[in-house]
């Protein structure tokens, strides 16, 4: 048999994960938004320009750093909420 506990965390710890969460999606929607154009523009110049592949790929890569921000940043909320 296996039994639950029940926690009560409140109120602020809630607000704290929510925001962590938003932290995270806000990251991930920004960068795919970013990635995509990036993307098929540098389709377009690879297609052009075989030998810009390299900056192609710096440019797609560039915009992960925002999830990556995300991430820290909700580690951090986590972290000063006593969640982790």
């Amino acid at each position: 048999m296996v039994k639950y506990m029940a926690v009560d965390l409140g109120i602020g710890t809630a607000i704290a994960a929510i925001g962590a969460a938003l932290a995270i999606a806000g990251g991930a929607i920004g960068t795919a938004l970013a990635q995509s154009s990036i993307g098929a523009a540098g389709m377009g110049l690879i297609a052009e320009k075989p030998n810009q592949m390299g900056q192609v790929l710096l440019f797609m890569v560039l915009p992960e750093t925002m999830l990556i921000f995300g991430f820290v940043i909700a580690i951090l909320i986590l972290l000063g909420s006593g969640l982790l």
